[in-house]
């Protein structure tokens, strides 16, 4: 607890910056210059607004100036990203491999809520993900180098066949946003992956009864899935593989 605390706290700030780069990055706006502001009424947020977390319930979701309503998607990003900084902490401890997976944390609730929005996985933040995935392999993991290149190109090569065989239902944002993930996880990515098409299926499945043939066209974002599985396989990864390789094919 003393180790999570922190990283939570710090998770709640990171989550913050995230909120501007969901918003920004997508539509080309520089992430520093203007600062945060009311989009109802233009009013600089105040330091003291500016919160995470806190200054929102204080605010009760709306602007001090105006009274516009503010999105609970803000505090929902700060609470996911620090109750996983958290996670990570008490459940892998505190060592280098933090180096890459609070990184890799952050890389899944970014591209997560984007692609919600907009349905695309950004290249801006695939490609200094991938730099910093192999820096740090390179650096800190060179033991499990061959084991990261393998799984990221395996991982790579699977959803572009699937993107390839159904263009409609997967784009190469998500195959490259699989590859990086791969870089990251190792062998890790296979339950990563297992979880992010069952997970994604059960809701593409869902959709599609209440929406009917609408929802066909438009499809289901994947990254969110995606990342959901990496979570999960930051937190329970080997586990994961150990309960399949012991549970499933040793009967």
């Amino acid at each position: 607890m003393v180790i999570a605390l922190p990283l939570g706290l710090l998770g709640a700030l990171i989550g913050s910056f995230l909120n501007v780069v969901v918003h920004r990055l997508p539509r080309g706006e520089s992430l520093v210059s203007p600062g945060s502001h009311c989009p109802g009424c233009d009013r600089p947020v105040a330091p003291y607004d500016n919160i995470p977390l806190v200054s929102w319930l204080i605010l009760r979701g709306r602007c001090r100036g105006c009274g516009e309503p503010i999105s609970a998607r803000y505090p929902l990003v700060e609470a996911i990203t620090a109750l996983t900084f958290a996670a990570i902490a008490l459940v892998n401890g505190f060592d280098a491999d933090l180096a890459w997976e609070l990184p890799l944390a952050v890389v899944l609730i970014a591209v997560a809520f984007i692609d919600l929005d907009h349905r695309i996985v950004p290249n801006k933040i695939l490609l200094p993900a991938a730099i910093w995935g192999t820096g740090v392999a390179v650096i800190l993991r060179t033991g499990d180098l061959p084991e990261l290149v393998i799984a990221g190109s395996g991982a790579f090569t699977l959803l572009l066949l699937a993107a390839l065989i159904h263009p409609g239902g997967m784009g190469m944002g998500d195959v490259k946003l699989a590859g990086v993930m791969g870089l990251y996880l190792g062998l890790s990515i296979v339950p990563a992956l297992l979880i992010a098409f069952a997970t994604g299926t059960v809701a593409g499945i869902w959709v599609i009864a209440r929406q009917g043939r609408e929802a066909r066209k438009q499809g289901v974002p994947f990254a969110p899935f995606l990342a959901l599985g990496g979570i999960c396989a930051l937190l329970a990864g080997p586990e994961l593989i150990d309960l399949y390789a012991h549970g499933v094919l040793d009967r």
